[in-house]
């Protein structure tokens, strides 16, 4: 079922399972924010996060713009079921051509647009020495991955954002840098301070790519995760997973 913004719907207990496991990598990562999307299941995930550090969810603010796509009338309905639809090729495809349809339903580019400016308005708030979470959805979470890398929409069901897994941009002057993405169990020392400070040591806060790799320095870093698994059955994007 395609869950959407549909209310009541918490994490299933692997949900939370992968939310405790998540919470428990990034307790040594000092976090300057955790935002998060105001559906249940976003707010479920980012509870333990929240509670490894000072035991409850006051310091989580709530973000509607890093909310769910708006899927208008197919909210609710099973995936099987929108498969036969002849929207569903055009989502798969060219998903900036599509618009929800129904009342509420939503374009896929003004769901990218304004979740890359809630993240671009965070950076700004935060400064750029902040590591700040995000907790959002699979459509929400490839949007923004697609447009760090510069990519058109239309690319962005070439990405996978899994369930809890984590994807890690820093964002600089000049561009940002993808340093992780769908990351489901790797460990978290390289986003410490120190080893940042260390890796960037020598740069200019607006230095270009290292040579040879690298992300830069003096940036401000987005760790994007996305919801556990929701109670079933559901789901949590649109990217079409068969074969």
């Amino acid at each position: 079922m395609l869950t959407g913004w549909l209310p009541g719907v918490g994490l299933d207990e692997r949900g939370r399972a992968q939310a405790a496991a998540l919470a428990a990598r990034l307790a040594p990562v000092p976090l300057d924010a955790i935002v998060t999307s105001p559906l249940d299941r976003c707010r479920q995930t980012t509870e333990p996060i929240a509670a490894a550090r000072d035991g409850s969810m006051d310091g989580v603010v709530t973000d509607a713009r890093l909310g769910e796509c708006h899927y208008g009338d197919w909210t609710g309905k099973a995936l099987k079921e929108l498969e036969k639809d002849p929207l569903w090729p055009v989502v798969q495809a060219h998903p900036s051509a599509v618009r929800f349809p129904g009342s509420e339903g939503e374009s896929m580019l003004d769901m990218q647009h304004r979740a890359v400016a809630a993240v671009r308005e965070w950076n700004n708030k935060l400064g750029k020495d902040a590591t700040y979470l995000i907790c959002s959805h699979g459509d929400v979470i490839k949007a923004i991955v697609a447009d760090s890398l510069g990519l058109h929409l239309d690319q962005c069901q070439r990405i996978q954002a899994d369930p809890c897994s984590l994807t890690v941009i820093r964002y600089t002057t000049l561009r940002p840098f993808l340093l992780r993405l769908n990351d489901v169990g790797g460990g978290v020392d390289d986003l410490l301070p120190q080893a940042a400070a260390a890796a960037h040591a020598g740069l200019a806060a607006e230095s270009d790519a290292v040579v040879g790799g690298g992300a830069g320095g003096g940036a401000s870093a987005a760790t994007v995760t996305g919801t556990g698994f929701p109670a079933s059955p559901a789901s949590d994007g649109l990217a079409d997973r068969r074969g």
